[in-house]
């Protein structure tokens, strides 16, 4: 095979399961160019559209020891494979791939990163800017492209001069549209039927991690407040954490646990989706979250806390409301969600034409390829002699 241009490109994250989760369609598009496509990150899932994956341990925290092993792996295998393109995702595997492609990139590998939320942000604590800001300013010296996913951090990364080669918004991994839509109601009746749910429940829906920055405690408290006026109310948990426990016995505690209903892992989120009359997010921190997409993609209003990744998503009496986390004005918005149901369809269907038009996978793979033709075309140039 001398003198084959051997067009490869290499996927990079922390585990495996990012991209099953967030990158199947973007794997697949490479392939249908013709493409051979590697993946490199902690785990064996098996993933359609990979022609290579290598299974490296990297470590979430910085300091782990196993860190220094997956470095000197990930380093053999960019030395071994000369790709073209290497794109990677998450903190420590945008970290590691950067630092190890240095020698690539001089030789034409093109690096991209995308930044799924920076840890320092507006209202950031000021630990964060110390460790996060140093750090993700040197890695942007080391990158061709760095993507954001939400304006304020693309703000931030022009306005403080990460030296990027090129800095650019893009509006997350994308939504499948035709997977997550609304039901009619007689629809809608009968899945929310064969789930165990009323007709008349008004059920209010958020998947996440139990844990500090997700704050589902403030979700649990605004119960309190609407327990008497809307008496048909159940909140829907979906996740595990280690925060779980802490939750039941709070809601124990404040005599609402009858109306919180604690899903553990569901692979059947769609469909919690598509029963539920409202979606609510209560986390203090968010780069740009797919389970407010998701929801927002099946007609639902959305009422947030108020941080940066809900404010590209939700405008306040257009598609539902942000929140100062405060629980009183939860239940204040949950309540008269629940009392008019023409506004609650109302907000429903603009926050699923906001979705239409900017976050679908179709929409955010037109952006991407855009961004890989452009370094596609640079690559035409360059030959790769694989002996």
């Amino acid at each position: 095979m001398d003198g084959v241009v051997k067009k490869k490109v290499l996927f990079c994250a922390t585990v495996d399961y990012h991209f099953k989760a967030f990158h199947l369609p973007y794997l697949k598009w490479f392939k249908e160019q013709g493409w051979e496509v590697h993946v490199a990150a902690q785990g064996d899932l098996t993933l359609p559209f990979v022609d290579k994956r290598f299974n490296i341990p990297i470590q979430r925290s910085p300091l782990h020891k196993m860190n220094i092993k997956a470095y000197k792996d990930l380093k053999k295998i960019i030395n071994e494979n000369h790709y073209s393109i290497i794109h990677c995702h998450t903190p420590m595997g945008g970290v590691l791939s950067r630092l190890v492609a240095r020698d690539a990139r001089k030789k034409g590998t093109k690096v991209i990163y995308t930044a799924h939320g920076f840890h320092f942000c507006k209202g950031a604590p000021l630990i964060n800017w110390l460790l996060y800001y140093p750090i993700e300013k040197f890695l942007a010296s080391l990158t061709d492209c760095l993507i954001t996913i939400n304006q304020e951090d693309y703000l931030l990364a022009k306005n403080h001069r990460f030296k990027a080669k090129s800095i650019k918004h893009v509006h997350g991994v994308g939504v499948n549209t035709e997977i997550f839509k609304p039901l009619n109601e007689s629809q809608k009746h009968s899945v929310r039927e064969s789930l165990g749910y009323k007709p008349n429940d008004f059920l209010m829906f958020y998947a996440a991690e139990f844990n500090k920055n997700k704050n589902q405690r403030l979700l649990i408290e605004a119960l309190v407040q609407i327990k008497y006026e809307v008496p048909n109310a159940k909140l829907l948990l979906a996740g595990e954490g280690l925060l779980l426990e802490d939750c039941k016995d709070l809601a124990r505690k404040l005599n609402v646990d009858d109306m919180v209903q604690f899903l553990g892992f569901r692979n059947d989120i769609e469909n919690l989706l598509k029963i539920s009359d409202i979606a609510v997010a209560s986390s203090l921190r968010e780069g740009l979250p797919v389970n407010i997409m998701e929801a927002m993609a099946c007609g639902l209003p959305t009422i947030a806390n108020n941080n940066r990744g809900h404010r590209e998503l939700v405008q306040n009496d257009q598609n539902g409301w942000l929140i100062n986390n405060q629980s009183a004005e939860f239940a204040h918005r949950i309540k008269k969600l629940a009392y008019d149901s023409d506004l609650k369809k109302q907000l429903g269907i603009k926050g699923r034409k906001k979705i239409l038009s900017n976050f679908s996978i179709q929409n955010v793979l037109d952006e991407k390829s855009e961004i890989y033709r452009g370094y596609m075309n640079e690559m035409e140039d360059i030959l790769w002699v694989v002996h």
